[in-house]
């Protein structure tokens, strides 16, 4: 029966307050969404890059890999000539962009159908709809499955044309292939399958193989077959696993994810002052209920069940909600995810929101987990009380008073904390953002006693202009401090993070616009066009950039080459500068002096390394790395740390000859072009574009041109953060409009006195919006500072931890009064309705008692 009462009276109120539960759920819900759509998009695109990596390695347990040029085709003659030789099949792979239908990037994988049963399944071995006399001997052949074929507007016996470094090459569809599952659909989505041949001249890799998959049984015999193979191979080869290269993508990419789930975090912190704010409303208002039912018998255990039941059951509304939200957000969000990953790290291609079960189990466990957790205070409150204490109005607000001190006592130690964590000497992230959060949640304790002190400062001020009113206003704000403070804290928290973003990117800018200046030193630049825009490793048609760099007009010119290779087991960048008669050097160094740097860098066992490159392998000026090169394992010393925002992985330099000497690659990734004294670049431009001709594609652009593209990069990378900062301030809006709206309906019986002695409902419409004002300029003042202590926290801590980079601070103040101004917005906006509300009350209605 007690039960049956208690869940009643639950009912009755929620449903009595129908906008302020649906924004309790609302806000819920933005916080799930946010992290559970983020999560999804990250996950999404890394389980298609595992896909395509699973699909194209197969049941391959190593792999026979050389260096930036790949294998010689001689070598798997040799691997299978070998006594007791292993299973092992010839790979060529590469990544292709196709001209028709979605225009996606395709993996092309060129195989020998004779050799691959054991490795993968899906390649045709004769029979079926596969004519395998036609795949080996026609030229220029190429299977896909149905799915692809429908993508890109092409079936059975179309032309498909596709771009390799700007060249178009054209295959010929001979059939289809229909995957066994979905699974495999899914993995095989932008695969193009070729033979051996095919595959080399599409790529260009004509005589060269990308890998040899090998077959090797598991314990001592395979170490045994390997043993007897690595003597045998030749210099520059290696044997690794195919799960090396997931894991180094899954590591390159690591700090960029961890990032993202931090920025959507935030949205969940702030929803959480939002539900805090819910179920301390739903005490306050049923004070003189709760009250009751304490004087009639029901124990506090039974008072402290009852508001943990109600949060429960709207934290699992709002959970729900937010699950299906996130999934709706996520595929919006995968979308940006993939484009900054394919600007930054890798080709990868993402064609769907992939639904990871520990995911949502994620989800609906932070949703119930901070649901709980907000409520567990009020709920306490609730039960502690005594009968009498339960009754009285003012009780909460007296308590909330006296309790502002030590709250801003202990917000002063979880700073002192939040400080502590983040001067840890280590490179981890953890403490980083445990600092993080401390400093946020710091902040927020502050916020009671610096309402109750500013507030009060304001009164006489807005009553100068404002008189009664202003004075009203100002008061209000301390009178319900239990509401004002935690609205304030949640607005504060939301515009702050803005704040800390904002100079966060802001400073970014500056610094990588600064970088570009020193860096661009050239009129002109000239590169074939990348799949990876920042990698830049596309090469030029054989002697076109020798061609290029003897254009008229061109006094001196420079070429750059750009490959990867394994430094200790780990894919890195290696660029190979000619520098030709170019005397200025447009390098600046963190370490080593640049005339002594340049100097020693001729030797043929030195390079230089990157600012990131050298953070996260805690390595300096005088240590040495080993670089896989095609003449076998080599160290490196050394020389200069150079500062580089191209790539937070790090990129390795050395000169061309330095390259040449280890490399047996004497292709040019770019060409930079210095115009003659009187030499017109645009016209220069014009006639390099003439001077390439039709034989290659080629990005030909000015110095200016150049570094507005590469900004345009660097803002489309940041259009996912700006994203989750507009739906951590959307939380936060939710969260002022619920608190104000809980406030004003609790003071409707104090309106409903003013009204019946006078006040006029203009008057009380200004007396709602200047307190409603005050707030607004309350939060922004107070999220300036600790908008500022973020952006520092994030440029030099966790910036600096996540990518090695080192930034300069700037602190902009266009981003200052726009977080002033969005704060004083929201909360003008939140206190619409309930002024237009409480204006159009009926006194004689709110007066009566319940």
């Amino acid at each position: 029966m007690r039960q049956r009462l208690l869940a009643r009276a639950s009912l009755r109120h929620l449903g009595s307050h129908p906008w302020l539960t649906a924004l309790s759920l609302l806000g819920i819900a933005l916080g799930v969404a946010v992290v559970v759509s983020i999560d999804l998009a990250n996950a999404s695109a890394m389980r298609a890059f595992e896909r395509s990596t699973d699909t194209v390695a197969g049941r391959a347990t190593h792999q026979l890999v050389g260096g930036p040029a790949g294998l010689p085709e001689s070598v798997y003659r040799d691997v299978r000539l070998l006594p007791g030789a292993p299973v092992s099949a010839p790979v060529v792979e590469g990544h292709v962009r196709a001209t028709s239908g979605d225009r996606r990037t395709l993996t092309i994988l060129g195989v020998d159908p004779f050799a691959e049963a054991p490795f993968r399944s899906f390649v045709p071995r004769g029979g079926g709809p596969v004519d395998l006399g036609a795949f080996l001997t026609w030229p220029g052949t190429a299977l896909l499955t149905r799915r692809t074929a429908q993508a890109l507007g092409v079936s059975t016996g179309d032309t498909l044309d596709v771009v390799m470094e700007g060249v178009t090459r054209r295959l010929r569809v001979t059939a289809t292939l229909e995957p066994e599952d979905e699974g495999s659909a899914r993995a095989m989505e932008s695969l193009v399958l070729t033979d051996i041949s095919t595959a080399q001249e599409v790529l260009g890799q004509v005589g060269r193989l990308s890998r040899i998959d090998l077959l090797l049984p598991a314990g001592d015999a395979g170490e045994a077959q390997l043993a007897r193979l690595r003597p045998l191979l030749p210099e520059g080869a290696e044997v690794v696993r195919p799960r090396a290269r997931g894991n180094a993508v899954e590591q390159m990419t690591r700090a960029f994810r961890t990032n993202l789930t931090a920025l959507s975090l935030l949205a969940l912190v702030v929803g959480t002052f939002l539900i805090y704010n819910t179920m301390t409303f739903s005490v306050v208002q049923r004070r003189e209920q709760l009250g009751r039912l304490r004087a009639v018998g029901i124990t506090r255990r039974e008072l402290f069940a009852l508001v943990l039941v109600e949060a429960t059951a709207l934290g699992l509304v709002g959970t729900v909600a937010g699950l299906l939200m996130g999934i709706i957000m996520g595929r919006g969000l995968v979308e940006l995810v993939t484009r900054t990953l394919n600007d930054l790290y890798l080709v990868v291609s993402v064609r769907g929101l992939s639904l990871e079960s520990f995911t949502l189990a994620k989800g609906v466990l932070l949703g119930l987990g901070a649901t709980l957790a907000a409520a567990l205070l009020p709920a306490w409150e609730a039960a502690r009380s005594a009968p009498a204490v339960t009754l009285r109005r003012s009780t909460l607000e007296d308590v909330a008073r006296r309790r502002a001190p030590r709250l801003a006592l202990l917000g002063l130690l979880v700073l002192a904390l939040g400080v502590g964590l983040l001067a840890l000497p280590t490179p981890e992230l953890l403490p980083a953002y445990g600092g993080l959060f401390s400093v946020l949640l710091g902040a927020a304790l502050l916020v009671p006693w610096l309402t109750t002190l500013l507030a009060g400062a304001a009164a006489g001020p807005l009553g100068r202009p404002f008189g009664l009113l202003g004075r009203m206003a100002a008061r209000g704000v301390t009178s319900s401090l239990s509401r004002t403070a935690v609205a304030l804290a949640a607005l504060m928290v939301a515009v702050a993070t803005t704040v800390g973003v904002g100079l966060m990117v802001a400073s970014f800018r500056g610094t990588v616009a600064e970088w570009l200046e020193a860096s661009l030193q050239a009129d002109i630049f000239v590169s074939p066009p990348a799949l990876v825009t920042r990698r830049g490793g596309a090469t030029f048609a054989p002697g076109l950039a020798e061609h290029l760099r003897e254009t008229p007009g061109v006094a001196r010119s420079t070429t750059i080459r750009t490959v990867q290779v394994r430094v200790d087991g780990m894919p890195t960048d290696l660029r190979s500068v000619d520098f030709g008669t170019v005397t200025v050097r447009p390098y600046r160094f963190k370490q080593g002096d640049p005339e002594r740097v340049w100097k020693e860098l001729e030797a043929p066992d030195t390079l230089l390394a990157s600012e990131p490159f050298a953070f996260h392998r805690r390595l300096g000026v005088g240590d040495s790395v080993e670089l896989s090169t095609d003449k076998g394992p080599r160290r490196f010393r050394i020389v200069g740390v150079y500062f580089d925002y191209g790539s937070d992985a790090g990129t390795l330099l050395m000169p061309r000859a330095t390259y040449l000497h280890h490399f047996d690659d004497p292709r040019v990734s770019g060409v930079a072009l210095y115009a003659a004294p009187g030499q017109d670049v645009d016209a220069l431009v014009a006639r390099v574009r003439e001077r390439a001709g039709s034989v290659q594609a080629l990005d030909i652009r000015s110095n200016r041109a150049l570094r507005e593209t590469s900004l345009e990069v660097f803002d489309r990378t940041f259009t996912i953060t700006h994203v989750l900062r507009l739906l951590a301030v959307g939380v936060a809006f939710v969260g002022v409009l619920s608190a104000l709206m809980a406030l004003q309906l609790e003071r409707a019986r104090e309106l409903a006195v003013l009204r019946a002695t006078g006040l006029t409902p203009r008057q009380l419409w200004g007396l709602v919006s200047l307190q409603t004002g005050l707030l607004g300029l309350l939060a922004g003042l107070f999220s300036l500072p600790l908008g500022v202590a973020l952006a520092y926290v994030l440029v030099h801590v966790i910036n600096q931890r996540s990518f090695g980079w080192t930034l300069q601070l700037l602190v902009v103040p266009g981003v200052l009064v726009q977080a002033l101004v969005l704060a004083l917005l929201a909360a003008a906006l939140a206190g619409l309705y309930p002024s237009w509300k409480m204006s159009r009350a009926n006194p004689a209605n709110a007066l009566r008692e319940e």
